[in-house]
């Protein structure tokens, strides 16, 4: 991704983003749709050329191999965006294809972006998260507004731009891709389901939104704090989403579904059949879906219990420029240490 060139230093200093098609000449116009088609032509070439090798492509970060450090980390939900990305509109149903691959277009999306915008955010509470709502709309919209290419949906790209913006009753899954900073930020259960409330209502205020970011949060926290994978899905398939399916049941009439209650389960699944942190992410793609966003949740929760070996955190970093790696570096050096 571009380095965004609207933030400055540390400060954050900000410049309203205003689309500005009025100053395109007819030519820009044209050499920007064939830029546009050429990248559309090049994914599709690159995902034809793994179709055909099999999906073999060589991955040197298979951790499954490797003995290696891990610490858990928010970058669980960014590398799950970034290894998903370049499935989103391309589907795969194999587990088989190189984790981050640059070449083959992955890139940090909106699930990143968001991710991080929730981060600052409580960064900026300094431990008060009275006013949290607030916090969050203003860092999404900044956020936002200085990454305005990131594929945000609909509404939500509207949401960005309005100068008092209100909760417009959403349940898709984004309440759930950018709410895994709320676990590590909490002081407990209680606070951490209290902070997923409060990021996900400012635009996601239906229930079915809510329950997404909390069932998630509360995943990510008890990966944090000890709980093994069964005592996970026993709360979550209790208290929010009928765990009574394996990936392999529904793998073949899976098809894209960006709602909480038709994608966060799913994701979790992931999470919950996995071996490593990579598998997490992995089998989330294999489904076929909505997979930036599900191997972003499922990557979030792998993140916190397995943690992120540290060859993909490194490789993860390089994706993002000094901006967001700032936000990261400053999140973890808060609330990890």
């Amino acid at each position: 991704m571009e380095k965004s060139r609207i933030f400055e230093n540390q400060s954050f200093h900000m410049e309203p983003y205003m689309p500005d098609t009025h100053s395109l000449t007819q030519e820009e116009i044209e050499a920007e749709l064939d830029r546009n088609t050429a990248e559309a032509i090049e994914g599709i070439e690159a995902y034809r050329r793994m179709v055909l090798s099999g999906g073999r492509e060589h991955d040197v970060f298979n951790e499954e191999e490797a003995d290696e450090e891990k610490s858990p980390s928010i970058l669980g939900a960014i590398i799950g965006d970034i290894s998903g990305s370049r499935f989103e509109f391309l589907s795969t149903k194999s587990k088989h294809f190189a984790f981050l691959s640059r070449g083959e277009g992955c890139r940090p999306t909106d699930d990143t972006i968001m991710t991080l915008a929730v981060a600052e955010a409580l960064l900026n509470c300094n431990g008060d998260y009275s006013d949290l709502g607030r916090r969050v709309v203003e860092q999404m919209q900044r956020f936002g507004r200085a990454y305005p290419d990131a594929g945000y949906g609909g509404r939500f790209s509207r949401w960005l731009l309005m100068d008092d913006p209100k909760p417009y009753h959403s349940f898709g899954n984004g309440s759930a891709m950018r709410v895994s900073p709320c676990a590590y930020a909490a002081r407990s259960l209680s606070e951490a389901i209290q902070l997923a409330q409060a990021t996900a209502e400012v635009t996601h205020d239906h229930p079915e939104g809510i329950r997404g970011a909390v069932a998630v949060t509360i995943a990510i926290y008890k990966a944090l704090h000890g709980s093994t994978i069964d005592e996970i899905e026993g709360n979550i398939g209790r208290n929010y989403y009928s765990m009574d399916f394996t990936l392999d049941s529904i793998r073949g009439s899976y098809t894209f579904d960006e709602t909480c209650q038709g994608s966060v389960p799913q994701a979790m699944k992931a999470f919950f059949e996995s071996t490593s942190f990579a598998d997490a992410i992995r089998n989330a793609i294999s489904l076929g879906g909505d997979a930036d966003t599900q191997a972003a949740i499922a990557g979030s929760i792998a993140g916190a219990y397995y943690g992120v070996p540290d060859r993909i955190r490194t490789e993860a970093m390089t994706y993002l420029d000094e901006t967001l790696v700032d936000v990261v570096r400053r999140f973890e050096e808060r609330f990890l240490k």
